[in-house]
């Protein structure tokens, strides 16, 4: 426990607990200590089981005795640090054990029904991380399925080996006891491909895949999928109505049509909500719409994330001006008990609009990822969006609105200062985050050399990336002395000094 010590005080006093405890985790692998410094024995020390003394507060007053709880070792830490703890794990993910991760986040989330709120935000925000092969059982916390079928690479035979193996005649490498046959064979942690074919055979029939998060931004939805009449009579009964608002009352009554007609068994929602066009009402019968189309049961990548693509993301989509008070305040409070939706069926989309974003939709971006992500889902999410391929910019909207978006990102004044609010709002991006917006300021300095905003974007980037800087320093001054801004004098002298 002591070689860990100084660990667990950069998470408590620290003001940067992420960088700095990966720092001093890289620093000690190759410290001679009695304990052995190494991701597997750290996941293991927050997950020893320890006994805690509980006094209920109904028993507080009475003669009966507290009683003894059986909790890891991480629920013995302070709120504070057990989530500055969770949001490191999400942040250097890739180093340690998938499956372990996942064990240790589902048993905080399930070992206290208090919890607290910060806590079970950063060991959700790590499960999403963890869980893009199987969004079925973690959307509503169904924290006792799924465990073992996730795919893991940590322990895994690295691909070249594998294809080298496929490849070779003879024993690929002569000093190992084993033979190409059984090297090939599946390992026992799984492939992906038997991930994949085992999740299919879960569900009932291949239908189900239209609420699935799909790949290369293209939904797939069945092609002129047969409606019956009476449906179809219904749908365009409910578009009419959606035109023509008289009360929130009537209107919530109009969202339980909506929701039934939809969900019913057998039917396409993606082709219903087609017929009925949400995104035509105006902004006070949206509002209403998103409250009440939905419920706490529903997977957040299912019908959670339909409601958002189908009412809210067409308005933002076409938005030239700020956007209405009362639907920025129901797009803030859907978005916060649904983060997960928000990512896939609204940042992904209007960030890859096709003709880039605007001030306006930059202006409810930045509400969005302040008020209703943690950072460290904000971290992911911009790695996903600038280092991903294409396959990993998932995302989820109608077919009728696919023209609006783009399969590459637009640079434009209003996503610079987009990524200039992320940075300020002390997101921890990757290296692989920054050396991409590196590269697009080494591309673009010169269209943008009079932009004032792109000038404080590159401020904010020298400021809160310095550390992830020092291999670029030569190219970056070299772009910024082709800028012209009010600012181009302080970024220089901060680049001079990295």
């Amino acid at each position: 426990m002591e070689s860990w010590v100084p660990l667990f005080k950069i998470f408590l006093n620290s003001p940067t607990p992420e960088t700095e405890a990966s720092q001093w985790l890289q620093q000690s692998f190759n410290a001679s200590s009695t304990t052995p410094i190494t991701t597997s024995s750290f996941l293991s020390l927050l997950s020893k089981p320890s006994d805690a003394i509980v006094i209920d507060d109904d028993d507080s007053s009475s003669s009966r005795p507290p009683r003894t709880k059986r909790v890891m070792f991480i629920e013995t830490l302070p709120t504070m640090v057990q989530s500055r703890i969770l949001s490191f794990l999400a942040f250097e993910h890739q180093r340690f054990c998938k499956r372990d991760l996942s064990r240790l986040a589902r048993n905080v989330l399930s070992g206290n029904q208090e919890l607290d709120f910060w806590v079970k935000r950063a060991a959700r925000n790590l499960l999403d991380l963890l869980s893009e092969s199987n969004y079925e059982w973690i959307s509503c916390l169904s924290l006792d399925s799924g465990e073992e079928g996730v795919d893991e690479e940590f322990e895994s035979v690295p691909g070249w080996l594998k294809e080298a193996a496929a490849d070779a005649n003879d024993v690929i490498l002569p000093w190992l006891p084993i033979l190409p046959d059984e090297f090939c064979s599946v390992t026992p942690f799984g492939s992906c491909e038997v991930s994949v074919d085992s999740s299919k055979k879960d569900g009932e029939d291949g239908k189900e895949e239209v609420n699935e998060v799909v790949e290369e931004m293209e939904i797939d939805c069945p092609a002129n999928v047969p409606l019956d009449p009476e449906i179809h009579e219904k749908a365009t009964c409910l578009k009419a109505r959606i035109m023509n608002f008289e009360s929130s009352l009537k209107t919530m009554g109009l969202a339980d049509e909506i929701r039934q007609l939809c969900l019913d068994k057998g039917r396409d929602s993606f082709v219903i909500l087609g017929l009925i066009e949400p995104w035509l009402a105006d902004d006070e019968t949206a509002s209403v719409l998103i409250s009440h189309l939905v419920n706490e049961s529903e997977e957040e990548l299912g019908w959670l994330s339909q409601v958002l693509c189908s009412v809210i993301l067409p308005k933002l989509l076409l938005l030239e001006v700020p956007a209405s008070r009362v639907l920025v305040a129901a797009i803030m409070e859907y978005c916060k008990l649904h983060p997960k939706a928000a990512v896939y069926a609204l940042l992904f989309p209007l960030i890859l609009r096709r003709e880039g974003i605007n001030n306006p939709i930059c202006d409810v971006i930045a509400r969005i990822i302040r008020e209703c992500l943690h950072p460290a889902h904000v971290s992911a999410f911009c790695q996903k969006l600038l280092c991903g391929e294409k396959d990993e910019r998932r995302l989820i909207c109608l077919p009728c609105h696919q023209r609006l978006i783009s399969g590459e990102l637009v640079w434009t004044e209003s996503l610079f200062n987009l990524f200039q609010i992320i940075l300020n709002h002390n997101v921890h991006l990757t290296q692989d985050s920054v050396d991409h917006l590196v590269y697009q300021v080494q591309q673009l300095a010169e269209n943008f050399s009079k932009s004032l905003k792109f000038g404080h974007f590159l401020l904010s980037l020298v400021t809160k990336c310095s550390p992830l800087l020092k291999s670029h320093k030569l190219s970056l001054i070299e772009a910024v002395e082709n800028t012209s801004t009010l600012v181009t004098k302080s970024v220089l002298s901060k680049l001079s000094n990295l």
